[in-house]
């Protein structure tokens, strides 16, 4: 009975300003949050990774600009696949076997 009344171990971070219990794990909503907004932020490199080409308005004028100045699409891609690579390193990280340090 004593157990239960026993108060947990908290741990403090930031001089106190975060504490939590030991042993406590992410909660699942924000394991999922981490990937879904990783997956926006690589969705939206991937449809403006030219800039908004397809604008009414000033769609030309990125066209042209993208003519000017010549935009290295190796490059743009290499930036895609380290970022997808980071949400494949992320995803494993979140969904790891929680441990206490």
């Amino acid at each position: 009975m004593a157990e239960l009344n026993a108060p947990k171990e908290i741990k403090e971070y930031a001089d106190g300003w975060i504490s939590e219990r030991k042993g406590t794990d992410v909660p699942k909503f924000l394991k999922f949050a981490y990937l879904v907004i990783a997956a926006g932020v690589v969705a939206y490199f991937l449809v403006y990774m030219f800039g908004e080409v397809n604008h009414a308005e000033r769609g030309i004028l990125v066209r042209r600009l993208n003519e000017a100045t010549q935009s290295s699409s190796g490059f743009m891609y290499f930036v895609l696949a380290l970022a997808i690579v980071f949400v494949i390193v992320l995803a494993k990280f979140v969904f790891s076997k929680f441990h206490e340090d």
